[in-house]
């Protein structure tokens, strides 16, 4: 099977983004984070991975056991942090469970003090002020950030590139009547309309992508509509366009692969804006669904609660760390396709 080669220049913008060694490992430093968040269930539930009871095997995480099998009386779902399950259990077999023995919305009602409760070897990070653990909702906190932050950025992506695409390629009067228009949309207050939609509908994941998407496609249109003015009139597309080739092709199969090189540098801080975004709706009240892990939620309790530094430190560290990677990661990619560095 022959070798995947890399061009010369795809060469030395790989080089390039290896010297940048601050990027270089940040990148790795989030993929590896990210990879570990992803798998959010293995490492913080209320659920063991895997237990035996009477020689037989189940795994909780991954299926819906009712209490009857483990000598209880209920149909519904076992609650296996129950002293009565948990010591039923243990008489009869074992079980295994993730490092954290809570999930996001599981709430400790075996405190000492009242919440919101120091760290301690149970909470390793405490709890909020409604028993619920800090660590388990700042890991699915940074999942579901990282996630929303990814889907927005490739939506934004798609269509930013597209109008940008359009409005450079025909000019005109399209690039007149869109560049009008976008004049008009970037002067509305993003945020303030992104309140009083969120405010109207109960918003959920995809329907704040959705609010969240109407702003955040304009970052990429000026760079890309520069691009295609720019290339519009080479001789390589000429002579494409003298060969009968379609407008669609030439724009996505030659003129689109050297715009993307000024977009792909955009990308991370287009992502650490969507998280950030995502983070004050949540602080502010108007993001996710009360009760869903989210970074900007938990902030607002470590505002609320000032007497409970471990929240905002929580909060704060995390956001810190997570915009601090992308943000070198962004600059590692810049510094990969800037033609000055040899």
């Amino acid at each position: 099977m022959k070798g995947f080669n890399l061009t010369p220049i795809q060469q030395r913008r790989l080089t390039n983004f290896k010297r940048n060694r601050r990027g270089f490992w940040s990148l790795w430093i989030f993929l590896a984070l990210f990879l570990l968040t992803l798998g959010a269930e293995l490492i913080a539930n209320d659920k063991p991975l895997l237990l035996s009871y009477q020689g037989d095997w189940y795994a909780p995480v991954f299926q819906t056991i009712p209490e009857e099998n483990f000598g209880g009386f209920l149909p519904t779902e076992a609650d296996y942090r129950d002293p009565f399950i948990r010591d039923e259990i243990q008489a009869n077999g074992w079980m295994l469970w993730p490092p954290i023995h809570f999930s996001y919305d599981t709430i400790n009602f075996d405190l000492d003090v009242p919440s919101p409760a120091p760290p301690s070897a149970e909470n390793w990070l405490g709890t909020d002020d409604q028993g619920r653990d800090v660590a388990a909702r700042v890991i699915y906190g940074f999942r579901i950030s990282v996630l929303f932050g990814l889907i927005l950025t490739i939506m934004s992506c798609i269509v930013g590139i597209a109008v940008g695409a359009i409005q450079g390629y025909y000019g005109g009067k399209i690039d007149l009547l869109g560049q009008r228009f976008i004049e008009i949309w970037s002067g509305l207050p993003a945020l303030y309309l992104l309140i009083i939609l969120s405010s109207i509908v109960q918003p959920n994941f995809w329907w704040l992508l959705g609010i969240m998407l109407l702003f955040s496609w304009m970052g990429l249109v000026d760079v890309v509509r520069a691009e295609f003015l720019r290339a519009r009139n080479f001789e390589y597309v000429r002579a494409a366009r003298a060969l009968g080739l379609g407008n669609s092709k030439i724009m996505f199969r030659h003129i689109l692969p050297n715009a993307m090189v000024a977009t792909l540098t955009f990308l991370p801080f287009i992502l650490t804006g969507a998280i950030t975004g995502l983070t004050s709706l949540d602080f502010l009240g108007f993001g996710l669904p009360p009760g869903s892990p989210s970074l900007g939620e938990l902030i607002a309790q470590g505002k609320s609660n000032l007497h409970a530094p471990w929240l905002g430190i929580s909060a704060f560290v995390s956001l810190a760390l997570m915009l601090t990677l992308l943000v070198f990661v962004g600059e590692a990619v810049r510094d990969a396709f800037d033609p000055r560095k040899n």
